[in-house]
């Protein structure tokens, strides 16, 4: 057998395709962004904007951010050099979990080392903790809630997508004595839709069900504080498990969930994710607990953020493209093909400088291929009108159907 062989034909068939995926080499500048450099293959450098990043809110380079983990670096050094268990927790990461349930208005936070860990870890644990449980999972959960209600050997039911009423009938389908959980997001990042919280709490409630919900898209960005929907929703104290990311609005990297403090303790003494990684450098700690901290004090940024969306989806419509519009910060334009979308992406990066990575399958269903654009409160008028221009000529050049907007 040639095992080279094979890797060719799994290459060529992304290829064929039209899927395959490429890196973008770029270098953010401090206190530039959305502006960046980027370095060609063949060594050239233009100058670009990033409108596909999830630095929602600039605070990857924001002063308040930076000056903490500079203290930090200065303070400590770099790594963390250990496992949490194993002298790896620091006064950084202990502040950071006191932020960070204080932000979600719960009794305890834990740290790991990426949203996609902490939903993986979690979720993959909660059966060894609760014997028989058994997962009602949306169906259009992320692939790290995919994964950890997968691997965690329990019993799990898939219901369809913000449908309350097929979510209803499993529930009634079970033992009612059987230990339950639901899991899902407040909003998805492709679509960029609300998940009904409200209502998947009220059925909780009425089974006897525990709740998990992801809130990676919304941490920093929506609610008085920044803490997500379920905060501007008044619903934070239904919710049983919060699961956020430091790596988007708050600019850093690492993941987290928020929960009552014997679920912490127990998913630190059980899970193999979280016990066997070695911990968050302290410089990162500290910068996303100056995050988080600032952004508890910064509505403005919150409001200047939604307003910009709102500007670039109202632009867009007036194009006559497909965008989908839930209301969301996310402004995803469909264009239905994989082969399109990557030369969509390829042309306004080449052409404008625009950087937008082509979202095709398995992120979205074959068929819903698309561009999705994230912008920020430093996408001003500049940028916006040139993306918009591009994407007219672009739309056009590509003989792409015009349409009104999708959802």
């Amino acid at each position: 057998m040639s095992y080279d062989d094979k890797l060719d034909q799994a290459i060529a068939r992304l290829h064929e395709e039209g899927r395959y995926r490429t890196f973008i080499d770029i270098e953010r500048h401090n206190g530039h962004f959305p502006h960046a450099t980027r370095t060609r293959p063949d060594g050239s450098t233009q100058d670009v904007t990033v409108w596909c990043g999830n630095d929602y809110l600039g605070m990857g380079q924001h002063p308040v951010v930076l000056e903490a983990m500079h203290e930090a670096i200065d303070a400590t050094g770099a790594g963390s050099g250990g496992t949490r268990n194993i002298s790896g927790t620091t006064v950084y990461h202990k502040r950071l979990e006191a932020e960070l349930a204080d932000l979600h208005g719960k009794e305890s936070a834990l740290l790991f080392t990426s949203a996609y860990i902490a939903n993986d870890a979690t979720l993959s644990t909660l059966p060894k903790l609760f014997p028989g449980l058994i997962i009602y999972s949306d169906a259009l959960n992320h692939a790290s809630m995919i994964e950890g209600v997968r691997r965690n050997g329990g019993a799990k039911r898939i219901f369809r997508h913000n449908d309350v009423a097929h979510l209803r009938e499993l529930l009634e389908a079970d033992d009612p004595a059987a230990p339950k959980l639901i899991a899902f997001e407040s909003i998805y990042s492709m679509d960029g839709d609300f998940g009904p919280i409200e209502d998947i709490c009220d059925l909780a409630e009425e089974f006897g069900a525990l709740t998990y919900i992801d809130e990676v898209h919304a941490v920093g960005m929506y609610g008085p504080r920044g803490a997500g929907v379920a905060e501007r929703d008044r619903l934070m104290h239904r919710l049983d498990m919060i699961n956020g990311t430091l790596a988007k609005a708050f600019g850093v990297m690492g993941g987290y969930i928020a929960a009552s403090a014997k679920m912490c303790d127990s998913i630190r003494s059980y899970a193999p994710g979280f016990i066997f990684t070695t911990s968050l450098p302290p410089a990162v700690a500290a910068g996303a607990a100056a995050s988080v901290a600032f952004l508890k004090r910064a509505p403005e940024l919150r409001e200047q953020h939604q307003t910009q969306a709102k500007i670039l989806k109202l632009r867009l419509k007036g194009l006559g493209l497909p965008i989908i519009d839930h209301g969301s910060h996310i402004v995803p334009v469909m264009v239905g093909d994989p082969v399109h979308t990557k030369m969509l992406s390829d042309m306004l990066l080449e052409d404008h400088g625009i950087y937008v990575q082509p979202i095709n399958y398995p992120t979205v269903p074959r068929g819903t291929e698309r561009l999705r654009f994230t912008p920020s409160p430093v996408h001003g008028p500049k940028e916006i009108d040139a993306l918009v221009q591009a994407m007219d000529s672009l739309w056009s050049h590509c003989a792409l159907n015009r349409a009104e907007q999708v959802g």
